[in-house]
């Protein structure tokens, strides 16, 4: 795949320029670009969802690589560039829409199938999503993704590289985040990003993540069971054949109240959280092989699904 030089140069219209407000910075290195395209392993047979587009650098490749690209843009101004930039390109459908609102269309189903284009009524099947995306979208971005009814396949993101460390993290260094996209998806960096690789530079540096959905066939779902209030958010290998077999609501109810003291042992914490005196939370830490002093911070997300597991069955 040939790619054009990626300009450090604004648009050629002065007024469109990266919106400091929606958080924008612009990719201006084209061996990232190859990176992001490798790492989605596109086949002309995948339709792309990605989430802010900009000024269609990534769009572009993709549109290369893959059989549908679907672009979703906030900023209008914007939007009205890269519908004519991708005028002529039969694979690329630009919409103006916040992502989440239309992430929830899509849950809802609130469109009406058959329209044109222009009126947003189609729906996403068997789909990726390639994006570099906002830092402030993080985590009800991947809420959302893997929270759905219709998730995607696979997730490619450019993020920020403290929060694809901590997405990546395990015992002993697990956080809520961690235990939250790890019951749902498989994550790993595939490459740490310069800031300097952005216009404008950011403050941070960035990674490329892939978090790859356990199956599509996914557990039971039920409304807020990840965390909103989480700043931030991978199952590892022996979560993903037993989430199946777990109620969404009870466990990640069992793992609110887990983290709810980060600092404080599990004794303490489960025992306040979920309202069960301690001798029995005790005694079913132990049958779950865990040691009541533990911190929550200690346990795989397969310890938490073993637990709620005990609680509730």
């Amino acid at each position: 795949m040939s790619y054009k030089k990626i300009s450090s140069q604004t648009s050629k219209n002065d007024d469109i320029r990266p919106n400091k407000l929606l958080g924008q910075n612009w990719l201006r290195d084209k061996n990232v670009l190859k990176k992001i395209i490798a790492a989605a392993n596109l086949t002309k047979s995948d339709t792309v969802l990605e989430v802010g587009p900009g000024e269609g650098i990534l769009t572009q490749a993709l549109a290369q690589s893959a059989g549908r690209v679907v672009a979703v843009e906030k900023d209008p101004a914007l939007t009205a560039q890269l519908k004519i930039k991708f005028t002529n390109s039969k694979n690329v459908e630009i919409i103006e829409d916040d992502i989440l609102s239309f992430l929830r269309k899509q849950e809802s189903r609130a469109w009406i199938p058959g329209q044109t284009r222009d009126d947003k009524s189609f729906f996403l099947i068997k789909y990726k999503v390639v994006a570099n995306i906002p830092y402030y979208l993080t985590s009800h971005l991947i809420r959302l993704l893997l929270e759905s009814n219709n998730p995607p396949q696979d997730i490619i993101l450019m993020i920020q590289k403290e929060v694809a460390q901590r997405i990546c993290a395990c015992p002993p260094k697990m956080s809520l985040l961690a235990v939250s996209v790890q019951f749902y998806a498989q994550p790993k960096i595939i490459a740490s990003v310069s800031k300097n690789s952005f216009w404008p530079k950011p403050k941070v540096d960035s990674a490329i993540i892939q978090i790859t959905p356990h199956s599509i066939s996914h557990p039971e779902r039920s409304e807020g069971s990840l965390i909103d209030s989480s700043p931030e958010f991978i199952p590892h290998s022996d979560a993903g054949a037993q989430n199946d077999k777990i109620n969404n609501e009870r466990f990640f109810s069992v793992l609110r109240a887990g983290f709810s003291h980060p600092r404080k042992q599990l004794l303490n914490n489960l025992s306040a959280g979920l309202k069960i005196p301690r001798d029995k939370i005790n005694e079913t830490l132990r049958a779950a092989g865990l040691k009541p002093n533990q911190r929550a911070e200690t346990l795989s997300v397969a310890d938490w699904i073993k637990i709620t597991d005990l609680f509730f069955n």
